[in-house]
């Protein structure tokens, strides 16, 4: 997600939680004037472009647009040597949206159906789409899905709203086993799963192969770990995994020289799921947020 799984943040979870099976980079937004050199490239990846065992767990996502330099990006992301790309096409934000990116282009299939010629024309790896069920509603959800299958995407992420629902209401896991119906192209559940009881229930539910989490695994970066250890999460359990994970992240930001300004602000932005479901949640969230200083910030923590 932009603004969190950069390469510091990816190389905390996979040290902590190491059940994760993927990342995924934030999107790099493909220029309209001209390619990106491929040192750009590079440190948008991260640092872990250079270690081959997380190199290899993470994915790099990509948005684009209709007039954007697609080819020319993915074919240096394909001559770099990545094996994994990954192109949204669920992102609702405005500027996305108003450039005509993310969730924009499902309502667009012709304009769709032409950037995954371009890319496929160039790019034979392991190609992946993360998409929302429409824009302002499902009515080109199907043909989409075809799109899709034609270009020969390896796996089609759905996060069950459209782009106009945002995040309102819940995910509708319905269109996660319709489009197991309609194309042979494994499907990726995501939307609301925020618990061990949600992921069960979306399997159950959907018959998906797998699940991509993103708001869960900021509220829950161990999520993976308890699935598999069979841990049963009460409040002083995730009290002790906040602690773990607040302290690893100041731990490796500082290793990397990292300001402790930059640190603060950038650990506010994680309590924003992080906190849910404890006693006095919000009191807590607001003391940590008017924190002034890193040091504060960790003191309060250090008292959960």
């Amino acid at each position: 997600m932009e603004g969190v799984t950069n390469s510091v943040y990816r190389e905390v979870v996979a040290e902590l939680y190491p059940q994760w099976d993927y990342f995924a980079c934030d999107f790099l937004r493909i220029p309209t004037t001209a390619p990106y050199p491929k040192k750009h490239l590079i440190k948008h990846f991260g640092k872990v472009h250079y270690d081959s065992d997380l190199r290899n767990k993470t994915i790099y996502q990509v948005l684009t647009s209709e007039n954007a330099k697609t080819k020319e990006t993915i074919i240096d992301l394909r001559d770099l040597g990545f094996k994994w790309i990954d192109l949204n096409l669920g992102c609702p934000s405005k500027t996305v949206v108003k450039n005509h990116g993310g969730s924009y282009l499902l309502k667009t299939p012709e304009v769709l159906n032409k950037i995954l010629g371009e890319i496929r024309e160039v790019y034979d790896g392991y190609f992946t789409v993360k998409i929302r069920v429409g824009f302002e509603d499902d009515s080109v959800f199907e043909r989409n899905l075809k799109i899709f299958e034609k270009h020969g995407v390896n796996a089609i992420t759905i996060h069950g709203r459209t782009r106009e629902e945002l995040y309102k209401g819940k995910a509708n896991w319905d269109y996660l086993k319709q489009a197991t119906e309609i194309v042979n192209i494994p499907i990726v559940g995501n939307g609301d799963i925020w618990t061990l009881n949600d992921v069960a229930a979306c399997f159950s539910y959907t018959n998906n192969t797998s699940l991509m989490i993103a708001r869960g695994a900021l509220k829950r970066p161990w999520l993976a770990t308890h699935y598999y250890q069979g841990i049963k999460e009460n409040e002083e359990i995730r009290k002790e995994e906040i602690k773990k994970y607040l302290f690893k992240i100041y731990n490796v930001y500082s290793k990397y020289n990292y300001p402790k300004e930059k640190i603060l602000r950038f650990m506010k932005g994680l309590i924003r799921y992080l906190f849910d479901d404890l006693t006095k949640a919000e009191v807590l969230k607001r003391t940590c947020l008017r924190s002034e200083k890193l040091e504060n910030f960790l003191r309060i923590i250090e008292t959960l």
